[in-house]
């Protein structure tokens, strides 16, 4: 793919205008922490030699240069980032698919990331963006980042705390089921809070009349518990080969999958540390690994459909 992108002439075009867009914008940031540097500095001299005000009064001219130098490049950073998408990143994208788009400032919507039932707690803080959507055959599939928190308030002597936490940070993956189900069912990492809701839900009683399914697959619930208001769909679902793909699918993944199979969609969460499609600012983009990691991702998610068998279409939307 990299290979691709170094004999594209066009692209190797922008990517030169940008890396001087790069560079007024790094140059920028270096002078600022230089400025903020010169400020603790100066801050700390002062304090040495028993003069604090003039400490403080001599630290705070360069940091507020440094400040006011920095949020005036914030414009030439975000157009630059925009551009690197816009131009780079979807170009790249036609390599591995001609279908495939992203619209860096769209996302998953807060609504379906709460309808897709994948989490148990609503975000309280929702950040999405660099959505990339296409099509696989006859599959519609699309996905996006994701930054899910979830915030509590704790009151202490000095007033109120309020920490945040995260629900969830990676990728949601949604692709067309071709299957309007009748009901929800949701394949959750098994850990200690799920399976201690999966014995209650089966021994004491169920949630909204949604029960934890056993499946055949012994090593796949070994690693997942499996909620639906339905067993008979839940297991048309989730047939044999389906939990062996959903297996090996977990096995390419960073940390534990969830999936969802809800109204006529598939939703598949993937945990994820990395930003995905963020251009350097500190390093070069005139390198031949530049988007080795972004479409190596994007090819992951691409093969979801073949990996998932999704275009084999037993069923037909009713």
């Amino acid at each position: 793919m990299d290979s691709e992108i170094t004999h594209n002439t066009a692209l190797q075009e922008v990517l030169n205008t940008l890396e001087v867009d790069r560079k007024k914008i790094a140059d920028t940031h270096t002078t600022c922490y230089i400025l903020f540097g010169l400020a603790v500095v100066i801050l700390i001299v002062g304090l040495l030699i028993s003069f604090p005000t003039l400490g403080i009064l001599g630290g705070l001219v360069p940091a507020l240069i440094g400040i006011i130098m920095y949020y005036m490049i914030d414009d030439d950073v975000v157009q630059y980032k925009t551009t690197y998408k816009t131009n780079v990143v979807a170009s790249a994208l036609k390599g591995i698919n001609e279908t495939l788009t992203i619209t860096p400032q769209s996302g998953l919507p807060e609504y379906e990331f709460i309808s897709s039932e994948l989490f148990t707690t609503d975000p309280d803080r929702y950040k999405t963006q660099d959505l990339v959507s296409g099509k696989a055959d006859k599959t519609s599939f699309w996905f996006a980042e994701v930054h899910a928190e979830y915030k509590t308030e704790t009151r202490t002597k000095n007033g109120t705390r309020t920490e945040w936490h995260t629900i969830f940070k990676g990728i949601v993956f949604v692709a067309d089921f071709n299957k309007n189900f009748e009901v929800s069912t949701v394949v959750r990492p098994k850990g200690v809070g799920a399976a201690i809701g999966a014995w209650f839900s089966k021994n004491v009683f169920s949630f909204g009349n949604t029960e934890v399914i056993q499946l055949e697959n012994t090593i796949f619930d070994d690693i997942f518990v499996t909620y639906s208001k339905n067993q008979i769909e839940a297991r048309y679902i989730l047939t044999p080969a389906m939990m062996e793909r959903i297996l090996n699918l977990n096995n390419k993944s960073e940390d534990t999958i969830s999936l969802s199979f809800i109204n006529s969609k598939m939703y598949v969460a993937f945990p994820l540390s990395t930003n995905y499609f963020e251009p350097p600012i500190h390093s070069s983009l005139l390198v031949p690994d530049l988007l080795t990691d972004d479409l190596s991702i994007v090819q992951f998610m691409h093969d979801i459909v073949h990996e998932l068998d999704l275009n084999t279409r037993i069923w037909g939307k009713e």
